[in-house]
C-alpha cells in the first residue's frame, strides 16, 4: 500500500482541542464526593434496611406527596448513578416498591439515565478523546471502530448486566456523541429496570415480614438486626440468559452494516478498503 492510497489517521478530520488541566477539576471534584459518601458511610443508607426502618414515614410522604417522593426518588438515583453507587438495583426495586411497576421503572430509567449522562460528560470533559490519542493509533483506531458502531455496542453493553460505572466511562474516552449515550442508555437499560421494579411491586408481604422481624430484634435489644432481603436474587440465569439475547438482538445492525462494508469494499465507517486493511 503506497503513501497515496494509505487511509487517514484515526482522528484525522476532527478537531482536537488542546488539554488543559483545568478540565480534570470536575473529575475531583466528582471523585473527591465519592470519597466522602464512602468515607461517611452514606452509601449504606441506600438500603431495604433504610426502607423498613423509616417505612411508616416514607409511605406517609409518598401518600401526602407523591409528585415531590416521585422527584426526590429520581433525584437520588442521580447522585447514585452519577457517583457511581452500585445499589441500582436496590434502588430500583424499592422505586417499584412504593410508586408501583410502572411509575417506578420510568423514575428509575430517567434517574439512571440523568446520572449516567452526567458522569459521562464528566468524563468527557476531563480526558475523553486525550486518553485514547495518548495511548497510541491502535486504541485511536479501536475508538473510530467502536463510535462507528456507537449505539450497537453502548445497546448490548446496557444490556448486558456489565457494571454501570464502566460503561458510563468507556463511551466517554472513545468519543461516543452524547445524542448516542442517551438514547442507547434510556433504551438498553429499560428490560431490566422493569424486571426490578415489577419485582419491587410485589413485595408489600415480603417487606412487611421483615420490618416485623426487624422491629422484633430491634426490641430485644440485639446488636445484629438486618435486613437479609437481597433484590440480586431476582438476577436469576433466565433473567441474564434474556438480557444476553436481547443484548445480541442490539448488535444485528453493527453486524449487518459490517456484511453490507465487506461486500461494497469499503469500512464500517465507509473509507474505501485496501489490500492490507
Amino acid at each position: 500500500m503506497t503513501a497515496a492510497h494509505a487511509p487517514p489517521p484515526p482522528t484525522e478530520g476532527r478537531p482536537v482541542r488542546r488539554f488543559s488541566a483545568r478540565r480534570l477539576w470536575p473529575l475531583a471534584a466528582l471523585a473527591l464526593l465519592v470519597a466522602a459518601v464512602y468515607a461517611t458511610g452514606l452509601h449504606r443508607q441506600v438500603s431495604f434496611e433504610t426502607l423498613v426502618t423509616h417505612r411508616a414515614a416514607i409511605d406517609g410522604f409518598v401518600a401526602a406527596h407523591k409528585g415531590a417522593a416521585i422527584a426526590a426518588f429520581v433525584g437520588l438515583y442521580v447522585l447514585v448513578a452519577a457517583l457511581s453507587i452500585p445499589a441500582g438495583a436496590v434502588l430500583t426495586t424499592i422505586g417499584g416498591f412504593l410508586f408501583g411497576a410502572v411509575t417506578g421503572a420510568l423514575a428509575a430509567v430517567v434517574g439512571a439515565t440523568l446520572g449516567a449522562t452526567i458522569l459521562f460528560l464528566i468524563a468527557k470533559s476531563a480526558v475523553g478523546e486525550h486518553l485514547v490519542r495518548w495511548a497510541g493509533p491502535r486504541a485511536a483506531k479501536f475508538a473510530d471502530g467502536f463510535r462507528a458502531n456507537a449505539f450497537s455496542y453502548m445497546l448490548f453493553l446496557r444490556l448486558v448486566p456489565f457494571p454501570f460505572w464502566l460503561v458510563n466511562l468507556a463511551p466517554a474516552l472513545f468519543g461516543v456523541p452524547l445524542a448516542t449515550f442517551v438514547a442507547a442508555t434510556a433504551i438498553g437499560i429499560v428490560p431490566a429496570t422493569f424486571a426490578f421494579a415489577m419485582f419491587g411491586a410485589g413485595l408489600d408481604s415480603a417487606v412487611a415480614a421483615q420490618e416485623v422481624a426487624y422491629q422484633s430484634c430491634l426490641a430485644a435489644a440485639r446488636g445484629d438486626c438486618r435486613v437479609t432481603f437481597e433484590p440480586s436474587r431476582l438476577l436469576t440465569p433466565q433473567l441474564v440468559a434474556a438480557l444476553v439475547i436481547l443484548a445480541v438482538v442490539g448488535l444485528v445492525p453493527m453486524v449487518a452494516k459490517w456484511i453490507r462494508a465487506r461486500s461494497q469494499g469499503t469500512t464500517v465507517d465507509g473509507r474505501q478498503r485496501t489490500d492490507d486493511a
